[in-house]
């Protein structure tokens, strides 16, 4: 069922939804939802192709043969591994799908891509039944699966051949898959991405792309997902200046021979998923397997805190987050100071989601619009922000401050709920006394 979302500037919303709006202060039962979740559009070499496919961090240590075409370990997967350092679960979609699979006399890869061409078929006689013959399916040197069959038509399909059941079976030391060859990764690729990725819930979505005109595309989808859907989520971007607090814009580089320019996404993307409301990034260590270049003298930190750019630095011989912050650089009355810190916009984006999530499925439609079911949702949102307050998530909560009231029709219900994020300290200023 589609659900309204968003923000507000007037009561006037057709779908049914949850609609909220957060905006600064003027100045002179329900549970926290899991964080740890992103979503990556990636080109691959091997895997599933023009779908999201989902992995847990315990399925990419031990299923990433079969998942992307190569072990965990394996070079090829340096970036996934700097992603599954902090994130519990990726939904991932393969950008070069569409490519030719590899193929033989006997068996076809299962998906394209170039990594089936290592794929390679050993057939040999049965040393029991001299009329049968062992088929085995080998990754490189890695046997992945043997049958022991009369014919082609008794071979089943395994997690990376469709064997064919018209071939003749004949002794071979070892017949490769050959012909297989990657999608084009191109807007077009990236837009199907996110599309197919809309339904889906997650805490980042990261961008690899380096091309402005991808980058920009990402940007426009997490302002409509957020603003206009009420669906919150951060994207991770190297080099764009977003100037959005939905936008972490990646400054760094990496010098890692043949890595992507945006290689960082993948840890930056983990990390901020998996920060918890009441935690922040800044001063986290960079743990991943990248070379980073972060030899920038105090100035150039300076300056790129102020243009709202996610900034690695060096720290004796760790490199670490100089400031946990996005790229919003213009501050209004609605969006103060504030919002330029992630840990207030994953307080807020964690609210709304949770919040949304509370009236989607136990008040929409199921609930009387009356006193009595007013203040049943009040008290719920009183119970969550509770909860806040007890995670140090948020302070100086007064209940009496969140109101729901009977909006412009008898279907709405008009929410105030009034919270203050805390963040974790970043500076000292101290005076030294000498007595």
């Amino acid at each position: 069922m589609a659900l309204g979302g968003g923000l507000f500037v007037t009561q006037n919303k057709v779908l049914p939804g949850s609609y909220i709006n957060f905006v600064s202060a003027a100045r002179a039962t329900v549970s926290l939802s899991d964080r740890g979740v992103v979503a990556l559009p990636v080109p691959l070499n091997w895997g599933k192709e023009s779908t999201v496919f989902t992995v847990t961090n315990q399925e990419f240590s031990e299923k990433s043969l079969q998942l992307f075409g190569y072990a965990s370990g394996a070079d090829e997967l340096k970036g996934l591994r700097d992603l599954f350092l902090n994130a519990k679960k990726v939904h991932f979609y393969r950008l070069n799908s569409g490519g030719t699979k590899a193929s033989n006399t006997y068996a076809t890869a299962l998906y394209g891509g170039t990594r089936g061409n290592d794929l390679k078929i050993v057939i040999t006689a049965n040393v029991d039944e001299s009329s049968k013959f062992d088929v085995s399916t080998y990754l490189g040197t890695k046997l992945l699966d043997t049958q022991t069959v009369a014919d082609a038509t008794g071979l089943k399909a395994n997690d990376y051949v469709t064997f064919k059941s018209d071939a003749t079976l004949a002794a071979t030391a070892g017949l490769a898959l050959t012909g297989g060859t990657n999608g084009t990764v191109d807007g077009t690729a990236e837009q199907n991405a996110l599309d197919a990725l809309e339904s889906y819930s997650f805490n980042i979505l990261g961008c690899l792309s380096t091309t402005a005109s991808v980058t920009a595309l990402y940007v426009a989808y997490t302002k409509r997902l957020r603003d206009e859907m009420g669906v919150k989520f951060q994207l991770v971007v190297y080099s764009k200046a977003g100037d959005y607090e939905g936008v972490i814009n990646v400054k760094n580089t990496v010098s890692d021979l043949g890595a992507d320019a945006s290689s960082l996404v993948y840890w930056t993307a983990g990390a901020e998923a998996d920060c918890a409301v009441n935690k922040s990034c800044t001063n986290k260590t960079y743990d991943g397997e990248f070379t980073v270049i972060a030899n920038y003298k105090q100035s150039e930190l300076e300056a790129a805190l102020l243009v709202g750019e996610f900034v690695f630095h060096k720290v004796g011989d760790e490199i670490r987050v100089l400031d946990d912050i996005n790229s919003l650089i213009t501050t209004t009355d609605e969006k103060g100071e504030d919002f330029k810190s992630n840990q207030t916009i994953r307080v807020l984006d964690q609210v709304g989601n949770d919040i949304a999530a509370l009236f989607n499925n136990k008040y929409l439609g199921k609930i009387q619009n009356n006193a009595s079911g007013r203040v049943s949702f009040w008290s719920d949102i009183v119970a969550y922000d509770k909860e806040l307050e007890k995670l140090q998530a948020i302070e100086n909560f007064d209940s009496a401050e969140v109101t729901v009231e009977l909006g412009n029709d008898k279907k709405s219900v008009v929410a105030v709920n009034p919270i203050q994020p805390v963040n974790c300290m970043t500076k000292l200023y101290m005076t030294v006394i000498v007595q």
